[in-house]
């Protein structure tokens, strides 16, 4: 359905830093990094069939974050949402909503921990058994 994700930023070496370390946890590795003329950096995270990427505005105004939406990337394990959350922490995120660990929902029981990058934009790590 989705072809990919971009969440904006206004420090692109911070963003690079950050979703570096946390993106490593799923098993991602470096970026590929598109510079424009102007200078407009991009990032593209390419993993498992998906890519997340970290724009500067091209528009050359602010990045800000989108009321209501979060980012999602799915775990393979319990452990590994809680490594998520704990490494988007110790690399300046914040930790928000409830701690990680498993909750109830219409969709059956999972596992999940929410934080806010350096930048603002919400994620969530997610585990769904079966």
């Amino acid at each position: 359905m989705f072809s990919h994700i971009m969440v904006g930023s206004n420090d692109i070496e911070r963003s690079k830093s950050f979703y570096n370390a946390v993106l490593a946890t799923l098993g991602a590795g470096e970026p590929m990094v598109d510079v424009k003329e102007d200078g407009t950096t991009r990032l593209f995270y390419i993993h498992n069939g998906g890519i997340f990427s970290v724009s500067q505005p091209i528009d050359g105004e602010p990045a800000t974050v989108a009321n209501g939406a979060t980012v999602g990337f799915a775990c393979s394990s319990p452990e590994q949402v809680k490594e998520f959350h704990d490494v988007a922490v110790d690399n300046g995120a914040k930790s928000i909503e409830d701690p990680p660990g498993p909750r109830d929902s219409t969709m059956g029981q999972m596992h999940l921990s929410y934080v806010r990058d350096p930048d603002g934009h919400k994620l969530c790590a997610m585990y769904r058994p079966g």
